[in-house]
């Protein structure tokens, strides 16, 4: 793995948490910080993906904005209302 150093500026306190888990793991810093990373990446990668789809699907919907999201809801709302009465 090629890799590439560079300097970050963190917060005291941050600093002492990152070194409190690097220890409770038996990992250094830059072990840390790079499975951290890439934690983070993943997640928004899989985020993003979630509101891919999401858009898609509204598109398929004709929905166009909360507005219209807002008026299923509560059409769906108040229709389960009146099965109850």
């Amino acid at each position: 793995m090629k890799t590439q150093t560079f300097n970050i500026a963190l917060p005291k306190d941050l600093v002492t948490k990152v070194d409190k888990a690097a220890k409770k793991e038996y990992r250094n810093r830059s072990e840390l910080i790079r499975e951290a990373l890439r934690v983070y990446i993943t997640d928004q990668e899989q985020w993003a993906d979630v509101f891919a789809y999401g858009q898609k699907q509204a598109a398929k919907a004709g929905i166009k904005s909360e507005k219209d999201i807002d008026q299923i809801v509560s059409k769906s709302r108040h229709g389960k209302s009146n099965r109850r009465s």
